[in-house]
C-alpha cells in the first residue's frame, strides 16, 4: 500500500493560496529554501491568484514534469491541486494553511508550515480514494443541507476561522428546516429521510477537529454516508461535544451507513458542499467512490 519516496532527484511543484486561512505565506519560499533537501528535490513555487487558479497551476505543474505537487492551503485548496492528479503517477503533498485543514488532520500532517516540510523529506507515499458528485471531485467531504448552508455562507466571510464558522452555524440552526431526501445505497437500499444535512465521507471530519464519520478510511473503497437528524436547540452541547470526542456516531440523531455509489435526490438544487467550498449542482446527484486514485505523502510509521 505504502511506498517511501526514492532517492532521486524529484521536481516539487509548491501552489500557494496566499489568502487561505489568513495565514500570511510571504515567507514561506524562505521556508521551502531552508527546510526542504537539496539533495533529494528540485522545485518552484507559484501563488495563485483567483479561485479556480490552483486547479490551472496544477495541470501546468503536471506538464512540466511534476513527480509532486503540493497544495499549500486548506482542504479547498487541496481539491483543486488534486484534480489533475488523480489518476496519474504524479503525487499530491500536502502544507495545511486553511482553516480547519480537515483532510491534514485525518492523515496526521503537521499544521506547522516547518514540520509539513520535513514531511515531504521523510514521508511515506500512499494510495487514497477519491469521489465524484455529478463528475466533479471531492477528496476529503462532501454534503448536502445545513452543512452545505454553513459552507456558502462560510466562503463569503473575510476572515474565516474556527470562532467564524461557529457563529454561523449558531445564528442559522435554530431557523434551518431539515429538508427531504431520498438515498439509494450501492443500487439496492433505498432510505427516505427529512435531514438536518447529509455528509459524505471519505476522510473522517470536517475540520477543526471535529469528527463527522469516526469509522472513515481514505482507502477502504467506500463512503460514509452520514445522515444527521436536527436536535433540539439543549441538546447542541451534547452533539458538539460527540463531534469532538469522535462519538456522534452513537447519536441517536445520526445514522452511518456505507456505499461506493449513492443516488441523492433532492427537491431543489441548492449548494453542495464539496472539500468545504459551495457549488450548486443538480437537485439530483449522482456520488461515486474512485478507489485508490491518488497518491499522497502521509507521515511514516516510523516517525
Amino acid at each position: 500500500m505504502k511506498t517511501k519516496t526514492s532517492d532521486q532527484v524529484k521536481q516539487v511543484y509548491f501552489i500557494v493560496n496566499p489568502i487561505a486561512g489568513n495565514i500570511t505565506k510571504d515567507t514561506f519560499p524562505a521556508l521551502v529554501e531552508s527546510h526542504l533537501d537539496k539533495k533529494l528535490f528540485q522545485w518552484n513555487i507559484a501563488f495563485s491568484q483567483h479561485a479556480g487558479h490552483a486547479a490551472e497551476l496544477s495541470h501546468e505543474a503536471l506538464r512540466n514534469g511534476a513527480d509532486i505537487v503540493v497544495a499549500v492551503g486548506g482542504d479547498g485548496t487541496i481539491n483543486e491541486v488534486a484534480q489533475s492528479l488523480i489518476g496519474t503517477t504524479a503525487v499530491l503533498g500536502i502544507i495545511p494553511s486553511g482553516s480547519g485543514n480537515g483532510l491534514a488532520r485525518h492523515l496526521n500532517i503537521p499544521i506547522h508550515f516547518e514540520k509539513a516540510l520535513q514531511l515531504i523529506n521523510s514521508g511515506e507515499v500512499a494510495k487514497i480514494d477519491t469521489g465524484t458528485i455529478n463528475g466533479r471531485i471531492f477528496v476529503s467531504i462532501a454534503g448536502v443541507g445545513f452543512d452545505a448552508l454553513v459552507a456558502r455562507l462560510f466562503a463569503k466571510e473575510s476572515h474565516r476561522g474556527f470562532f467564524t464558522y461557529f457563529k454561523i452555524v449558531a445564528q442559522r440552526f435554530q431557523s434551518y428546516r431539515p429538508k427531504t431526501y431520498k438515498l439509494k445505497l450501492d443500487g439496492h437500499t433505498t432510505i427516505k429521510t427529512k435531514a438536518l444535512f447529509i455528509t459524505l465521507a471519505n476522510s473522517n471530519q470536517f475540520g477543526y477537529n471535529t469528527t463527522i464519520a469516526p469509522n472513515a478510511e481514505l482507502n477502504d473503497g467506500l463512503l460514509d454516508v452520514c445522515i444527521v437528524q436536527k436536535p433540539n436547540i439543549f441538546e447542541m452541547p451534547l452533539i458538539i461535544n460527540l463531534l469532538f470526542l469522535k462519538m456522534i456516531h452513537r447519536s441517536r440523531f445520526v445514522q452511518v451507513h456505507q456505499a461506493a455509489t449513492i443516488e441523492l435526490i433532492r427537491r431543489k438544487n441548492r449548494v453542495v458542499n464539496l472539500d468545504g467550498e459551495p457549488v450548486r449542482l443538480d437537485k439530483d446527484l449522482i456520488i461515486k467512490i474512485n478507489p485508490l486514485s491518488l497518491n499522497i505523502i502521509i507521515p511514516s510509521k516510523n516517525e
